[in-house]
This record gives C-alpha cells, sequence and structure tokens, in this order.
C-alpha cells in the first residue's frame, strides 16, 4: 500500500462517515452505520462491562473502527490507472453497500439501522458506492499530479 491509495481510502471513508453522520440529523429513513458499527463494537466488547455498559464509549470506537478498516478497504481500489481505478472504486463500494443491507443478521447484529426500510437499504448501497467513488477519485487526482511533475 502506498501513500495515494492510503490518502484516497481515507478520502473515502471520510465521505462515507460525512454522509452518514450528516444525514441521519435531517431524514429519519437515512441508514444509520454508526449504530450499526455502535452494536459490533458492543458484541466485540461484551466480557468488557465498562465499554458495554456505556454506550456514550461505543460511538468513538465504532467510528474510529469505520474510519480505519473503510480506508483500509478503500485503498484497494487503487490499480494506476484512472479507468480501472474508477471500476474497482464503484464495485468495492457496491459490495460494501451490499454487505452492510445483507450481512448484519449473518453476524448477530441487528440489520434495522441498514434495512429499516427501501429508502435506507438504497441510501446505504448508494453512501458506500459513493464512499470508493470518492477514493478513487481522490487517487485518481494524484495520479494526474504524478504524470505532471
Amino acid at each position: 500500500m502506498n501513500i495515494k491509495s492510503t490518502i484516497g481510502g481515507l478520502a473515502g471513508a471520510a465521505a462515507l462517515t460525512l454522509l452518514n453522520e450528516g444525514a441521519k440529523k435531517i431524514d429519519k429513513d437515512a441508514p444509520r452505520i454508526d449504530l450499526l458499527g455502535m452494536n459490533a463494537v458492543a458484541k466485540v466488547m461484551k466480557g468488557n462491562d465498562i465499554i458495554a455498559q456505556t454506550a456514550g464509549a461505543l460511538f468513538p470506537v465504532a467510528l474510529a473502527g469505520d474510519l480505519v478498516s473503510n480506508s483500509l478497504y478503500y485503498s484497494m481500489a487503487d490499480t494506476g490507472e484512472n479507468k480501472t481505478t474508477l471500476i474497482r472504486g464503484a464495485m468495492l463500494g457496491l459490495a460494501a453497500g451490499l454487505g452492510a443491507v445483507l450481512l448484519p443478521k449473518t453476524f448477530g447484529l441487528n440489520d434495522d439501522p441498514t434495512t429499516r426500510t427501501t429508502k435506507t437499504k438504497l441510501l446505504t448501497v448508494s453512501w458506500y458506492l459513493l464512499g470508493g467513488l470518492a477514493a478513487a477519485a481522490v487517487m485518481n487526482l494524484m495520479n494526474k499530479s504524478d504524470h505532471r511533475g
């Protein structure tokens, strides 16, 4: 992994997180990816009474986990060629969005934060897709600047 893919991955993760954090305040049907993350952290940390009993402690841990894992995931979009990076970013985003809708119950998590309504499902997939496209776009911009210098 190089700096370009790392920065691109972080840009995609940040785009996804900003969409989630902004929309949840104005749309009742918006996905609550943050709640999905907090449920996952609570499940993993079940043995730690302090974290499991303190919902306020779950949010920053889940947010950090989401940013790191999504950054690493989206960083895989970098192929070195703009067209294929964009396609790979879209495919990674689409796969992550479908996973966020289809897989929570498989892992024993409440899927309501990403499946509550049809609109919620569509927005979930769309936001992950946009994260993948944002990651790819930043990588492509960095490719262009590499070729100029």
